[in-house]
């Protein structure tokens, strides 16, 4: 399942690569989210820590969706989403596969977010440096495994499969503010100690999120149009 799985990442990323549209696009809106709430810092004055983690974390949840759209839409516009299906492939190296090509993609959007999170907003890392990886890598595990299946969800389904991305997209909260705390902790330096507890709690929420894309994951994905 796993080699399947490494063999459908390769493919979205030669694909998203090759094509550019998709990727770029995320890239693009994250840097304009970042540079328009950048007008309301104070003129010669700093946003200040927990602000700039939850732009950065916005920029990257805006960048998780188009990036998924994009890696579903992939197989959906020539109906290949029925030949993986009927492919001796299991349906959930499906779901690593584009959850994997997704962190991917999410990763390198934040290597561009994060110059412009210290440029624009003035933040540097003065806490811990493990801190900001640790959250980093926390928040962006969280955020793919939903994003894999939210992908699924938003290609070419009924308006009940519609209205239960509605409901699984709030999902996302309790990583993104995992996220904002550990940020806030890692620029200022500050609460390191009280930090610590969002550590666990991320990981024990990328865990239920795991085990719920594993679960849904084929009943949304082979569901007819």
């Amino acid at each position: 399942m796993l080699k399947r799985a490494a063999l459908i990442a390769a493919k979205d990323l030669r694909l998203a690569v090759g094509g550019g549209q998709g990727p770029v696009q995320a890239v693009l809106l994250g840097l304009i989210l970042i540079f328009l709430f950048s007008l309301s810092k104070p003129l010669g004055g700093t946003i200040s820590a927990q602000a700039a983690g939850a732009i950065f974390w916005l920029a990257s949840a805006f960048c998780l969706v188009l990036v998924f759209n994009d890696l579903f839409s992939i197989e959906e516009a020539e109906g290949a989403r029925f030949g993986i299906l009927s492919s001796p492939a299991q349906t959930h190296s499906v779901w690593i596969g584009k959850g994997a090509a997704g962190f991917c993609l999410l990763v390198v959007s934040q290597l561009v977010f994060f110059p412009a999170v210290v440029a624009f907003l003035g933040q540097s890392v003065n806490g811990p440096s493990w801190l900001f990886f640790v959250s980093l890598f926390g928040g962006d595990i969280g955020l793919c495994v939903l994003g894999a299946l939210l992908g699924a969800l938003s290609q070419g389904q009924t308006a009940r499969e519609s209205l239960l991305s509605v409901i699984v997209f709030p999902l996302l909260l309790p990583v993104l503010l995992a996220g904002i705390t550990l940020f806030a902790a890692a620029f200022s330096g500050e609460g390191v100690d009280a930090a610590m507890d969002w550590v666990g709690l991320i990981f024990a929420f990328d865990a239920l999120f795991a085990g719920a894309g594993l679960f849904l994951f084929p009943f949304v994905y082979g569901a007819e149009d």
